[in-house]
């Protein structure tokens, strides 16, 4: 039975006409309704729909006919009574369910858990009026009514000092502060007053909150204020100030890091020497460092709250007349004049917000909703937000995510999931106890993910729990790494072309290398035997040589410039080899036939140079794509003709080499061909399923006896220290593994299979495997992400009558990853025997043998391998761990570089790509 993440994975790459055509699969010839069985199923999606194997769909089907026995869902209830069937209204009502939970899973995870609030020391006795975060020291602001700042420590939210600001137009008892906002592009602080003025001070002067300048003759009161900066031009910038008369004022800076105002009849002030600047003189255009816009069509009302929208190029206002609620002041491009819209509300509004990446307003009603607006729709909002039974009075906007939180005068704070338009978290209960008109300020500070609200002068901290997160390696599912035993370093690959360096000592990142493919995904990778090239393989069909610094040295077509699955990269010491398969879609008679091609790497370099194909359904015979070393002149190198033919009946997917010129190749049919790399010609070939039972020839095709899965060959290798005298007597010398979970070991001098067992779970489909460089220790991984350390010193060693079918031993099993293992590599890294592993879920870790993990490359927290681990997994003689680590270098054998036998995913795996790309082949046909 397969995991909710298999089917779930399987579901994303689906899309509405996929579903359409899986909904055809339910008809019958003349349209009317029908049920499939799980063979029907199988072979009806995968051949029609495709996106997945036929161990996905199989997955699929379990999970459906398991979910109809639990609620009974086929609305065909005749086919209920058939066992192991489903209908479309089965499938249909399992992914409703599948789809809602992983909703509510999605919801669960991105509500915050808030700790119990915290009441800060406050040195106001007035209300406070703004909370700012000044983000150059790290530090928050607070500015009260009567004009008293609190600085306090952005950690711990202490108070640090206390200081007043000073304005000589009023006396200190009339003071009254109504906003404040914060110049971060000039380092000063606007402040409101109600005595008509605006007045800026400076934060970095020697005397603390020194005024420099003071904007006087408004019309009316100033009572809110908001600054914006372009953050490609920080010279332009934007004070926009509403009043209580009902006018919006945009006061546009053009140079405002050079001044903010000239200088004009050197009018000061005569207390505090700032200088003095006549709003009629901004109006009338007599600095020519700034500007203004107005409108009045809040008028009689007060404007509650002004926003500048940057990416919109207007300003948006709100009041409590219901029909001016909320306003838009739009700029005309290249004019100081302005086109407003209006929106209307029953009773008013009290405050807005704007989400930047979804375009969304959102306004805080006096009739107890929460409205959300598309800025260009004044007709009506796109959806109200309900739940609140008082008037809301906040609202603000989650910029990094699609919520929003919302404050109501009855002590509610309410979050909402703006997609799903409802109430995820309700807080309330935990506020403190005041008068009914409490002046009730509400600041976010997402970054930090904490929430300050200020009742009067009391103000209530609300922090979140800190979200654990797993650290990744990569931003995307990774596919290969590899040991660069010269640098000392690790190289992963992912599915986004990219490929990273690593300190294997600290698990540090050193380099990164962005679009090595383009949009292709990197399928494999290895290394050269001097360990400073670095081959890289992608779905482009395009193989890659790179130097240590990221420079493209050579370029090998080996897909016939289309796309193809490159799934293994193998250096030998006159040649390369690459093997992989390519998808090509067949018309015929109005049905369309998805065939995969092999060209493995496919070019048939006959008389005319063309690519010969049968026109059937049979399989397609295989070739070896070889470049030689001797075309390595010129920077784009052309393929050479493998001189040993078509063996293969079926993909081939991996190979493996021996010195000195044994070289094995392994196929989807479970098929190895043994070649002799010089002169390219097959000598014996091993078949499985020729020994499996008695009176199945040795051509039968595995499909037909419903058990290709278990033979499927995904990764060879040699094991390193069995002498040719114990191949002779009949030992193993070879070991593969593939589908089903089944590791398989081989005598390449008698063509015989030694013995086999079962490594993981058959129901998880293929795994994948490394073997040690000294050949004593087996390492094997599924889909789920665990690890299982065998020894393998003597298994097999010796011949026995038949097959051997006990399992050798077993020293242990760890899941370092949470999605499929794609790749593994072992290692020798100063004394000690390391494992490497990459994963779907977007890490490369690090671990001992027989199965410590040391940690993920990337993660916050480095280790110190001189510090950590055993210096071996077994205690053994000192020419036990030379033997090991004599290896390292050379491989298996001494002539496979590092590397060159790192084989590509097998063809059920799916690595994150695009929902549209075309699929590789399935493990299952």
């Amino acid at each position: 039975m397969g995991t909710r993440m298999e089917v779930a994975q399987l579901e994303s790459r689906m899309n509405i006409e996929d579903y359409g055509k899986l909904q055809g699969l339910f008809l019958d010839p003349s349209g009317a309704s029908r049920s499939l069985s799980r063979a029907e199923f199988i072979q009806l999606a995968g051949s029609s729909v495709g996106r997945g194997s036929q161990e996905e769909y199989s997955l699929l089907f379990d999970s459906v006919v398991v979910t109809q026995e639990h609620r009974c869902l086929l609305l065909d209830m005749e086919a209920l009574k058939e066992e192991g069937r489903i209908d479309w209204g089965g499938l249909c009502s399992f992914l409703l369910l599948e789809l809602s939970e992983k909703v509510k899973n999605d919801r669960a995870r991105s509500v915050p858990y808030w700790k119990p609030p915290r009441t800060l020391t406050c040195p106001h006795r007035d209300p406070v009026q703004k909370v700012l975060h000044l983000q150059i020291w790290g530090q928050y602001l607070t500015v009260s009514k009567g004009g008293s700042v609190g600085l306090r420590d952005g950690e711990d939210m202490s108070l640090l000092r206390s200081h007043r600001l000073l304005n000589s137009t009023v006396t200190p008892k009339d003071l009254w502060v109504t906003d404040a906002v914060l110049l971060p592009n000039v380092h000063k602080i606007a402040v409101s007053f109600t005595s008509k003025e605006v007045c800026f001070y400076d934060m970095l002067s020697k005397q603390d909150f020194n005024c420099k300048y003071k904007i006087q003759g408004l019309r009316f009161a100033p009572w809110c204020l908001d600054y914006w900066v372009d953050p490609s031009h920080s010279d332009k910038a934007v004070l926009t100030i509403g009043d209580i008369g009902g006018q919006v004022s945009a006061l546009y800076f053009t140079s405002a890091q050079i001044c903010l105002f000239e200088r004009l009849g050197m009018r000061a002030d005569s207390d505090s020497a700032a200088d003095i600047i006549l709003w009629d003189e901004l109006v009338k255009g007599k600095h020519r460092s700034c500007y203004t816009v107005t409108h009045q069509a809040h008028s009689p009302a007060w404007v509650r709250k002004v926003r500048y929208l940057g990416a919109l190029e207007a300003f948006v206002s709100c009041s409590t007349r219901p029909q001016s609620s909320m306003v838009i002041g739009w700029r005309k491009e290249e004019c100081r004049s302005l086109r407003v819209t209006s929106f209307c509300t029953k009773r008013g509004v009290w405050d807005v917000d704007h989400h930047h990446r979804l375009n969304l307003i959102a306004t805080a009603g006096v009739d107890h909703q929460v409205l959300l607006w598309n800025p260009y729709v004044t007709s009506e909002p796109v959806c109200a937000l309900s739940g609140h039974t008082g008037p809301v009075i906040a609202v603000r906007f989650m910029q990094t995510k699609h919520q929003l939180l919302s404050y109501s005068k009855d002590k509610v704070l309410c979050l909402w999931d703006v997609s799903s338009q409802l109430c995820v978290h309700r807080l309330a209960g935990v506020f403190p106890k005041t008068q009914e008109d409490t002046h009730t300020l509400l600041f976010l500070h997402e970054e930090r993910q904490s929430l300050l609200l200020s009742f009067n002068s009391l103000l209530l901290l609300l922090d979140t729990e800190k979200e654990e997160k797993k650290p990744s390696s990569h931003q995307h599912p990774v596919t290969c790494v590899l040991y660069n035993s010269l640098f000392r370093q690790v190289v992963s690959s992912d599915s986004a072309s990219s490929v990273i360096y690593w300190l294997a000592d600290t698990g540090q990142k050193v380099k990164q290398f962005y679009r090595c493919h383009g949009n292709a995904e990197i399928s494999t990778m290895a290394l050269d035997g001097t360990q400073t090239r670095l081959f890289t393989a992608g779905t482009d069909g395009e193989v890659k040589v790179w130097d240590v610094n990221g420079r493209c040295l050579h370029r090998m077509h080996a897909g016939l410039g289309g796309p193809v699955e490159i799934s293994q990269v193998i250096l030998l010491k006159r040649s390369i080899l690459v093997m992989g398969w390519e998808r090509v879609v067949l018309c015929a008679m109005g049905t369309l036939i998805q065939s995969l091609l092999a060209f493995c790497c496919s070019y048939d370099l006959t008389q005319q140079g063309e690519i010969s194909t049968r026109h059937s359904l049979d399989v397609i015979p295989q070739m070896l794509t070889v470049f030689r070393l001797h075309s390595f002149s010129r920077s784009l190198v052309e393929p050479s003709e493998w001189k040993g033919g078509v063996e293969h009946r079926s993909d081939v997917l991996c190979a493996s080499f021996q010195p000195p010129q044994t070289l094995v190749t392994g196929s989807y049919d479970g098929e190895i061909v043994v070649w002799n790399n010089s002169t390219e010609k097959a000598l014996r070939k091993l078949r499985p399923h020729a020994e499996r039972r008695q009176g199945h020839s040795p051509d039968s095709r595995p499909g037909e006896n419903g058990d290709e899965d278990s033979v499927a060959i995904t990764r060879l290798f040699f094991i390193p220290g069995r002498t040719s005298a114990a191949t002779a007597t009949g030992g193993a010398d070879l070991v593969s593994c593939g589908g089903s979970g089944a590791v398989r070991l081989w005598n390449t001098v008698f063509c015989r299979l030694v013995g086999q067992f079962t490594a993981h779970n058959r129901d998880l489909g293929s795994i994948v495997m490394a073997v040690s460089p000294c050949g004593k220790y087996l390492v094997t991984a599924d889909r789920e992400g665990t690890l299982k350390t065998w020894d393998i010193e003597y298994y097999c060693l010796e011949p026995v009558d038949g097959i051997t079918k006990e399992s050798p031993k077993l020293l242990g099993s760890f899941r370092p990853h949470l999605d499929r293992v794609t790749h593994l590599e072992m290692c020798i890294h100063g004394n000690r025997l390391l494992i490497l592993s990459a994963s779907s879920d977007c890490s490369v870790a690090l671990s001992y043998l027989p199965g410590e993990t040391v940690g993920l490359f990337g993660q916050e927290e480095q280790w110190c391998l001189e510090r950590l681990g055993p210096l071996h997994p077994v205690q053994g003689t000192e020419q036990d761990r030379r033997d090991c680590g004599g290896k390292e270098d050379s491989g298996q054998g001494g002539e496979r570089t590092k590397g060159g036998n790192s084989g590509k995913k097998d063809k059920g795996e799916d690595h994150g790509t695009a929902a549209g790309k075309k699929r590789r082949k399935p493990l299952s046909r």
